[in-house]
C-alpha cells in the first residue's frame, strides 16, 4: 500500500516550499510570513500542513482497517476497501497538485525578466 507519510517529510517539504518562496520574493523568510500574514486566516503553509496531515490520517485509518480485518475483527469488508480507495484517491490528488505546482514554478523561473 502507500507508505505513510512521516512529520520528518513533511517538515522537508514545508522548508522546500518555504525555501521557493523566498528565492522567487527575494526576502528573508521571517519577512515573508509576517507580511504576508493576515489576521484570522492560516497561513499557506499552514494550509499545505493541514491538508497533508489529512492525507497522512487517511492512510493511517486504512491502514488501520485493513489490520483489524486481517485479525479478524468485525470490521466489513466494504469499508475497508472503501477506506483504503479513499487513502490512495488522496495521495494521488495530493501528488498530482504537487506536479502541478512544481511544474508552474519551473515555467515562472524559466520566464525571461
Amino acid at each position: 500500500m502507500i507508505d505513510r507519510i512521516s512529520n520528518a517529510n513533511i517538515q522537508s517539504m514545508m522548508e522546500t516550499l518555504r525555501a521557493y518562496q523566498t528565492q522567487a520574493t527575494n526576502t528573508t523568510p521571517a519577512a515573508a510570513e509576517t507580511s504576508t500574514a493576515k489576521v484570522g486566516q492560516p497561513s499557506f503553509f499552514d494550509s499545505v500542513k493541514n491538508a497533508l496531515d489529512k492525507v497522512n490520517d487517511a492512510d493511517i485509518k486504512a491502514d488501520a482497517m485493513s489490520e483489524a480485518y486481517d485479525r479478524g475483527e468485525e470490521v466489513p469488508l466494504t469499508e475497508v476497501v472503501l477506506s483504503m480507495q479513499k487513502s490512495s484517491l488522496a495521495f494521488e490528488a495530493t501528488l498530482q497538485v504537487r506536479n502541478k505546482v512544481m511544474k508552474a514554478y519551473e515555467e515562472i523561473m524559466n520566464m525571461p525578466v
